[in-house]
C-alpha cells in the first residue's frame, strides 16, 4: 500500500486530491495538511511513502520543503503538483531531488500513472517537462538573467515584485531581515538593476508574478 502526504493550502484542493489517489487500488491518503513545516516533521518520520507537494504554501516555500525532506529522507517520494506551468518551477524542482511535477489541470489518471511510477523508483516526466528539459539541455547558454539565480535567490525576486516587505520575506521564509537584504543586493547586481521596481518590471515582463 502507498502511504500518500497531500501537502496544499487549499482544503478544496486537498479533498479533490485525496478522492483521486484513493481511486487507486493500492494507495490511501495517510494525511493532509496545509503546512510545509507540518510536511517536513511528518514524511521525515517515515510516516509515508511519497508526498504530492505545491509550490505556494503560507508558511514555506514548496522548493525548501521538497529539499528538507530530500536530504533528510532521500527515499520518500516527491511529486510536485502546482499551479504553476512547468517553465516556471518545473526545471528548478527536479534539480532539487523531485520525481515528477505536474500542474493541477493534469488529468486524474496522469495523477495516478505519476504516483505509482515514481513509488516504483522512477521518475515522471511529463510531455511538457520533456521538452522543457531538452530546451535547457540544447540552450545551457542562452539562459534569460532570472534563469542564472539560485533557488532562494528567484523566491525573494517573486516576492519582491508582488510587493513583499523585507520583513515579511523574511518571516515567510525563516531568514533575517539583514540575509533577505543581502539577497536583494545580490539580485540587483545579477540582473544589473538598480531598485525594487525595476525588479518588479523585469517580473512582470517575464510573466514571473504568478511564481
Amino acid at each position: 500500500m502507498i502511504r500518500v502526504l497531500i501537502v496544499d493550502d487549499h482544503t478544496v484542493v486537498r479533498q479533490g486530491l485525496r478522492q483521486i489517489v484513493e481511486t487507486g487500488s493500492n494507495m490511501r491518503v495517510c494525511k493532509e495538511t496545509a503546512s510545509g513545516r507540518e510536511a517536513i516533521s511528518f514524511a521525515c518520520a517515515g510516516h509515508c511513502d511519497l508526498v504530492l507537494l505545491d509550490i505556494s504554501l503560507s508558511d514555506i516555500h514548496g522548493i525548501d520543503v521538497l529539499k528538507h525532506i530530500k536530504q533528510s529522507c532521500p527515499g520518500v517520494g516527491m511529486i510536485i503538483l502546482s499551479m504553476h506551468p512547468e517553465d516556471q518551477y518545473g526545471l528548478r524542482a527536479m534539480r532539487a531531488g523531485a520525481s515528477g511535477y505536474l500542474t493541477k489541470d493534469c488529468e486524474a489518471s496522469e495523477l495516478i500513472q505519476a504516483i505509482q511510477k515514481v513509488h516504483g523508483g522512477r521518475k515522471y516526466i511529463s510531455p511538457a517537462m520533456t521538452q522543457l528539459m531538452a530546451d535547457d539541455i540544447s540552450s545551457r547558454n542562452k539562459f534569460l538573467p532570472h534563469e542564472t539565480l539560485s533557488d532562494r535567490e528567484y523566491q525573494i525576486l517573486c516576492m519582491i515584485a508582488k510587493g513583499r516587505r523585507i520583513k515579511d520575506i523574511a518571516e515567510n521564509l525563516g531568514l533575517s531581515p539583514k540575509s533577505v537584504s543581502t539577497y536583494r543586493n545580490r539580485l540587483l547586481h545579477k540582473l544589473k538593476m538598480q531598485d525594487n521596481e525595476q525588479l518588479t518590471s523585469y517580473a512582470r515582463q517575464h510573466d514571473l508574478l504568478d511564481s
